[in-house]
């Protein structure tokens, strides 16, 4: 089957009868095949941030005071999404933000789960001067992330320190002590960087974080021998693809697939700098890099396939409490993305279905037909440069297409 993908140059979806568990095994008895020789699929989205506003309708919210130029209230923006779309419930159960999301990760059962997690997990008050917005999560909050059954948080990102080191210690021992993976940040360099590792049915999955200064984190953030922080990476070029490259190449084991995960880049926008281009395609070369998990856009951009290796320069934001805000309507930011990349036993893609999802009051739902198409367009659109396409299927997904040499 691989090779009749090869040869029409199509996504071919992986079936759906290839979960966890029972049916799995049922897929196995039929097809005669090994736990190694099956797709392996991931669940990826962008940023999550359920600080803020979304802290603030769950059932423990910090303290609403805020260090902003013109909102000083967290519970601000929760008003400026229900004068939107109607009234929120608070408090709201853990699963509530999630909504119709969990009906898909239900459908899909993925191997591994892995998002961008864009907040604080701490009732620190020592918030990061000089920084204009900060998110923290009360600790007592962590069920929301529970609930939709995740697996890695990756922590390199512009916000996982807006509450001081007093605050990345306590968001490292409350995911943990959830049973939450973390990559991306660590109490010190040497945690910052190594990957989170996952055990699945079909094989290891490393996963690296890593946040750049072009995306906000700002350089006094690195991890040091003895200082808690993010694992940095100065700049997209040859020396800071060598610190990816020697780092996969420390953990790596044959067999093991590996996602790297870059928060980088603007907020706004679908262009693509060639910085990151030529970083992707390094990584891949070099064999250091299955996935490449890109996000800080609040909107999803384009995808390229490079030697059978699915390269997101943008997931787009997946939870936040932007509902409300207005700017930037062109980029219609309030329809997300679920990715479900399927991997072979050698990393390379075999399909990427994308759910599209829309959020209102806080909570996430199917996105609407027009919605749906949208999308697709926009990223048919800009993926095209890259030579793969987007199409909607007859379900109300969307699939992308790429030809293979």
């Amino acid at each position: 089957m691989r090779s009749s993908v090869a040869c029409l140059g199509l996504a071919l979806s992986a079936p759906e009868n290839m979960v966890r568990g029972e049916s799995a095994a049922v897929f196995d008895s039929h097809a005669g095949t090994s736990s190694r020789d099956r797709p392996l699929t991931l669940f990826l989205a962008g940023d999550v941030m359920t600080g803020r506003g979304v802290d603030q309708i769950l059932p423990h919210p910090v303290d609403p005071r805020l260090h902003e130029a013109y909102v000083k209230r967290a519970d601000t923006y929760v008003r400026l999404a229900e004068a939107k779309h109607g009234r929120i419930p608070t408090p709201v159960p853990y699963p509530y933000v999630w909504g119709e999301a969990l009906d898909e990760l239900a459908r899909v059962r993925p191997d591994a789960r892995i998002v961008n997690l864009e907040t604080a997990v701490t009732t620190s008050n020592d918030w990061w001067r000089g920084k204009g917005i900060h998110y923290r999560m009360h600790p007592a909050n962590v069920p929301v992330l529970t609930a939709a059954d995740l697996d890695v948080c990756v922590l390199g990102n512009n916000h996982v320190m807006d509450w001081g080191h007093t605050g990345l210690r306590e968001t490292l021992a409350v995911l943990r002590a959830a049973g939450l993976r973390t990559a991306g940040a660590g109490l010190d360099r040497e945690e910052a960087a190594a990957p989170a590792v996952l055990e699945t049915r079909t094989g290891r999955v490393l996963v690296f974080s890593y946040g750049t200064p072009d995306a906000g984190v700002p350089p006094a953030w690195a991890a040091g021998t003895n200082r808690p922080g993010v694992n940095l990476l100065p700049a997209l070029d040859a020396r800071g693809a060598r610190q990816v490259i020697d780092a996969v190449r420390t953990h790596r084991h044959t067999g093991d697939r590996v996602v790297v995960s870059l928060h980088w880049g603007a907020n706004w926008g679908y262009a693509i700098p060639p910085a990151q281009r030529d970083f992707a395609h390094r990584l891949v070369d070099a064999g250091a890099a299955d996935v490449i998990h890109g996000h800080s856009s609040h909107h999803p951009k384009g995808i390229e396939v490079y030697r059978r290796r699915p390269i997101l320069y943008g997931a787009g934001d997946l939870i936040n409490d932007y509902e409300g805000i207005e700017g930037y309507e062109a980029f219609r930011s309030n329809l997300r993305l679920l990715y479900f990349p399927a991997l072979d036993e050698n990393g390379a893609l075999l399909s990427l279905e994308m759910v599209p999802v829309q959020i209102r009051r806080f909570r996430l739902e199917r996105a609407p037909e027009a919605a749906v198409h949208w999308l697709a367009e926009v990223l048919d659109r800009e993926s095209r440069r890259f030579g793969t396409r987007v199409e909607v299927t007859p379900r109300g997904r969307l699939a992308l297409r790429w030809n293979t040499p």
